[in-house]
């Protein structure tokens, strides 16, 4: 009974967000709480679990507040400026050097983890480049696409902190093994960008032109913009990353600090720091109080034991013999499903379900969450028609959604196969 109930609450949530009945947020808190009911908990009972839920996602829940305001204000004071002036600077008005610049500056401002964030300021930065050099229309959004990808899976992104936080783990032992992926998945997408730039380079040649990115920023983002302390912003940056890479320290502790500190030392007046918080503020908290809202729904989904009455019905339908290729699947169909699943749906739908079967199987349910990382919604999310952001990307090129995907889908897929070869052979997942 549990496991049909368990199926329904699922089936409930994915239908009412897809269709948009309901907010992210509401279903969250809403489904799991009716069905909750239904199999016959008591409001103590229920209360307790969501409790206990939002006790497990705090930590995430803080980490993507903290880490969000840290980049955001190393955006807002310029840090990346330089790497994207001397970028454009190099590339000159060589189309092959224009498209991996494109590629590498899209990689470092994605540091942050925000979409929306790279495409405004990539798309802004070079599509006058692209127009101006004649360049392919679909060359700038394919390859800024195919470039947010393997970053996207930096543990303070939306995506990777709902596998986190479904899987009640930290960032550390869900990011760390995924890294070998993650830079193949780098020099794939330089590859790519090559052999784009050669057939552009051959079909229009060089030529020369001048631009320069500082005069094409706002007057609002000029008075935020600190570079001299470049040096100092870029020292704590890479403090915080290899603190982060090493462990030292709990991952929400390290950016609680972080992010005060940038703050500080970037805006010491209160009216520039509250200028700051007020321009990031909605984003930060339309994502941290998701979390928080899932925490509601894998708590009622754990405590009532219907993710283990799903799991164990689950396992009764695959055969044994096949189980260790559990991981490798939910890698391949990563990236797929991200045109089908919303990243709420996928991880706080399917992934606890997938894990969970795991465990009985003898497998590590991180396994799940780092196969998982490889596609849905991290190489996806910039070809799905389910985010928002996709269509800021196209709408900024001035394409369409379908010639966007019939360009990049299929190298995006390769993004994810060779991610997943690179995990299989350091063990991040097994066969």
């Amino acid at each position: 009974m549990l496991s049909v109930i368990g199926f329904a609450t699922i089936g409930l949530f994915l239908i009412l967000i897809i269709t948009k009945r309901l907010s992210v947020i509401t279903a969250l808190v809403i489904v799991p709480l009716a069905m909750g009911f239904l199999a016959g908990f008591g409001p103590k009972e229920l209360g307790d679990m969501i409790l206990a839920g939002i006790k497990q996602v705090a930590p995430t829940g803080i980490l993507l507040m903290f880490a969000v305001l840290y980049f955001a204000t190393m955006l807002d004071a310029g840090l990346f400026d330089p790497i994207i002036a001397g970028i454009i600077r190099s590339v000159k008005g060589d189309p092959l050097k224009v498209i991996i610049g494109t590629a590498i500056l899209t990689m470092i401002v994605h540091l942050d983890g925000d979409g929306t964030a790279t495409f405004m300021i990539v798309m802004s930065a070079f599509l006058p480049i692209y127009r101006q050099l004649k360049i392919n229309k679909l060359m700038l959004p394919g390859i800024v696409a195919l470039s947010v990808g393997p970053l996207h899976l930096v543990p303070w992104s939306g995506t990777s902190a709902r596998a986190i936080s479904t899987l009640k783990t930290d960032a550390t032992q869900l990011f760390n093994p995924n890294i070998p992926a993650i830079i193949a998945g780098i020099l794939w997408v330089l590859f790519v960008a090559y052999w784009f730039g050669l057939k552009e380079r051959k079909r229009l040649g060089i030529t020369d032109f001048h631009y320069v990115h500082h005069e094409n920023l706002t007057q609002e983002q000029k008075q935020l913009r600190r570079p001299k302390l470049f040096w100092i912003n870029a020292i704590l940056t890479i403090l915080l990353i290899v603190t982060l890479m090493k462990g030292w320290v709990p991952t929400p502790a390290l950016f609680v600090v972080a992010a005060t500190v940038a703050l500080l030392i970037n805006y010491p007046t209160l009216p520039d720091q509250q200028k700051v918080l007020r321009s990031h503020g909605n984003n930060i908290f339309m994502v941290s109080s998701m979390i928080f809202a899932a925490g509601v729904f894998s708590g009622i989904l754990t405590g009532s034991k219907m993710i283990d009455a799903m799991a164990t019905s689950l396992v009764s339908l695959i055969p044994q013999q096949h189980a260790s290729w559990l991981p490798t699947l939910t890698a391949i169909t990563s990236m797929p499903a991200s045109l089908l699943f919303t990243p709420d749906a996928y991880y706080f739908g399917v992934v606890p379900i997938l894990s969970q079967s795991a465990t009985q199987f003898g497998i590590d349910p991180l396994e799940i969450g780092r196969a998982a990382l490889l596609g849905q919604m991290t190489v996806g999310f910039p070809v799905s028609p389910l985010t928002a952001s996709t269509f800021l990307l196209v709408g900024l090129a001035e394409i369409d959604l379908g010639d966007h995907q019939k360009f990049i889908l299929k190298w995006a897929f390769g993004t994810t196969l060779v991610m997943t070869v690179a995990a299989l052979l350091t063990g991040s997942i097994h066969l």
